[in-house]
């Protein structure tokens, strides 16, 4: 038996322990409990791994019992581990209990501190649910779960008007995703009769027609969910918001939990997906559009834990891009990396916040580098690895999206350029935080610089094994041209993930695109360090010269006040003015106070009779005997 249940299983009792005896215990024991829970499914998952890939098919399979049953229809708690939900448990786990790990030092002395572990805990429960369930009522499951949790956890300073705002925009933009979702879900049972991923994956073919209107409107409606959960253009929003939470939420939801839901939806139904080709070309242009969008808002980001939160939108926007030409595998391996470097960034990024006295302006930082050695390298490391220097993570997993998208049937020459504009942009934004925080002169207020140092251990040593990662994470999958290491995630997507051109031509172009992708990260770098490594005298200039440009930058495109104006004051005003002051208030409120009045009045004409006089009560007996005979009669 392979116990497939006890990875849910760890995190779930860790959340009941922490949250029913946290408070009654103390730090001590919550720190303890927190982390065992999810170290305890990490190694469970590792094990079942390396069972998985020594399996028939390279598939497990466990039945704990039958949910529902009504008629033919049967729905049972059911785990499956195959290639994808296994590497995603590697990731869940592993880089989670990294997180739990960081945050017993972060979140030390907390008057919450019991909750958010208990909160953390309950987080990772449910990805786990979502990635592990064979059908899509399990997943839904886990889907609304982590969308509970990042609500929990983004409002975790809930007394912060900011924090409270933040929360419940990502909850209601992900509500908008979830009609999607479940919409595709009742197409696709009423279409196959059942909503398990192996039945829908194998009769997805024969029952749909290729390129049809119902496998595309079902995709479509899928996709939606994704743009909600894994913040896709135009529900990409509330993901830069969700940085009001502590820094190891952050961490967690944009590297190794709820954006990536999303994507995980997609890879988990590419049977489905490839029969609708509309649907991959809007999920490819989507997704480069939204790559772009972010990293040309990150570029004038002040804020650290912003422009990392930029840089997750736009590399989200990536791996959907991979996603949209077919290229299945290489957009589940950019997922992976990307957990590597953008817990590791944003963990350095607590760590310096820490450090100057959870200060998050830029402006209000520089020349931090020896005073925290440790986070500034493993940042630097974190920083190359996402901009795609040569053989960081982010290196292997970026260029071969970008060749996919220039070489795949579903590309196109258009794809790519975008793709690449983006790479040089995210390089360059990615080494203007590095050098805004880390070198030139200190703009740290002079009473919180002569207390800055370096975080404690259980800080520093996540951050050590993230950037190792971040630099040797990406020999878990090679470019096309080198083939060093066998791909396993090639056998679930086997026989309709893109097939790209092959000989000496392809691999040429292969070639000259990867150089060109490494000379523009290198010429943003080199960029970066001119105009920002002395401190923002070159930019201020600049931004004189291109204030138009800078302004649509700093305000994100005035995509929040886009939402304002069309979706937030009508609809104020709409329940305002024509719900509350008409409808409430002249029709709801009038029919209750009516209602009470009718029944004031009546009780208020029987009571004198109800007066405490036998004699009275007598006389009304009698009275009423005599009209029943007399009716009777």
């Amino acid at each position: 038996m392979s116990q497939i249940w006890l990875v849910p299983a760890f995190p779930l009792l860790g959340f009941i322990l922490n949250g029913m005896l946290g408070k009654r215990f103390g730090t001590r024991f919550v720190s303890i409990v927190g982390p065992l829970a999810i170290g305890l499914a990490f190694a469970q998952s590792v094990v079942l791994f390396f069972q998985m890939l020594n399996a028939d098919g390279n598939v497990l399979s466990e039945h704990l019992y039958t949910w529902i049953k009504s008629g033919n229809f049967e729905a049972g708690i059911n785990f499956q581990v195959d290639q994808l939900s296994g590497l995603y448990l590697l990731v869940i786990t592993g880089v989670g209990f990294l997180i739990h790990i960081y945050s017993l030092g972060y979140m030390k002395g907390e008057a919450g501190y019991y909750r958010f572990f208990a909160y953390l805990n309950l987080f990772v429960f449910f990805m786990l649910i979502l990635v592990l369930g064979d059908g899509f009522l399990l997943m839904f499951v886990g889907w609304e779960g982590v969308g509970l949790c990042s609500y929990l956890l983004i409002g975790y300073y809930f007394e912060k008007d900011s924090a409270a705002a933040a929360a419940k925009k990502a909850f209601l933009f992900n509500r908008v995703g979830d009609f999607g979702v479940l919409s595709a879900v009742l197409l696709i049972f009423l279409t196959f009769g059942s909503i398990e991923f192996n039945a829908v994956n194998a009769e997805a073919a024969a029952r749909l027609e290729h390129g049809g209107i119902l496998v595309t409107i079902i995709t479509l409606l899928l996709f939606l969910g994704a743009t909600g959960k894994s913040a896709q253009i135009p529900l990409f929003v509330w993901l830069p918001d969700a940085m009001e939470g502590p820094t190891p939420v952050s961490a967690l939801i944009h590297a190794a939990t709820m954006v990536t839901a999303g994507l995980y939806m997609v890879a988990r139904l590419s049977h489905l997906f490839v029969l609708a080709p509309l649907t991959m070309n809007i999920i490819a242009a989507i997704g480069a559009l939204t790559a772009l969008l972010a990293a040309s808002i990150a570029i004038t980001q002040t804020d650290i834990k912003r422009v990392l939160a930029y840089s997750t939108v736009s590399q989200l926007g990536y791996m959907f891009l991979a996603m949209g030409v077919g290229a299945f595998t290489t957009g589940v391996f950019h997922v992976m990396t990307h957990a590597f470097f953008k817990a590791l960034l944003f963990l350095g990024s607590g760590s310096v916040i820490l450090a100057v006295h959870h200060e998050q302006d830029m402006r209000k930082m520089g020349a931090l580098k020896n005073k925290l050695p440790i986070t500034y390298i493993t940042m630097l490391l974190g920083t190359m690895a996402i901009s795609g220097i040569p053989f960081f993570s982010g290196f292997f997993s970026k260029d071969e999206i970008l060749w996919y998208a220039f070489s795949s049937p579903f590309g196109s020459a258009w794809f790519w350029g975008i793709g690449f504009l983006t790479a040089g942009l995210t390089a360059f934004y990615m080494f203007r935080m590095i050098y805004l925080t880390f070198h030139g002169e200190s703009r740290v207020d002079q009473h919180v610089a002569e207390h800055v140092s370096e975080s404690p251990v259980s800080i520093t040593i996540p951050l050590a094994i993230l950037a190792v990662l971040s630099v040797f994470g990406g020999f878990f999958g090679v470019p096309h041209i080198f083939h060093l290491l066998p791909n396993n995630m090639e056998q679930l997507f086997h026989g309709f993930f893109a097939e790209i051109p092959s000989g000496h031509g392809a691999a040429l172009t292969e070639w000259i695109l990867m150089v060109l992708s490494v000379l523009s990260a290198v010429l943003a770098w080199y960029l970066a360090s001119r105009v920002y490594k002395s401190g923002f005298e070159i930019a201020s200039r600049l931004r004189e010269k291109w204030e138009w440009a800078y302004k649509i930058s700093l305000n994100k495109w005035y995509v929040d006040e886009l939402y304002n104006l069309v979706l937030i004051k009508p609809g104020h005003l709409f329940t305002t003015h024509f719900l509350w002051r008409l409808f409430d208030l002249n029709i709801i409120d009038r029919i209750v106070n009516t209602s009470g009045a009718v029944a004031r009045t009546a009780g208020n004409t029987i009571r004198p009779f109800q007066n405490g006089l036998t004699q009275n009560y007598a006389l009304i007996f009698t009275f009423g005997t005599f009209l029943v005979l007399l009716y009777l009669i």
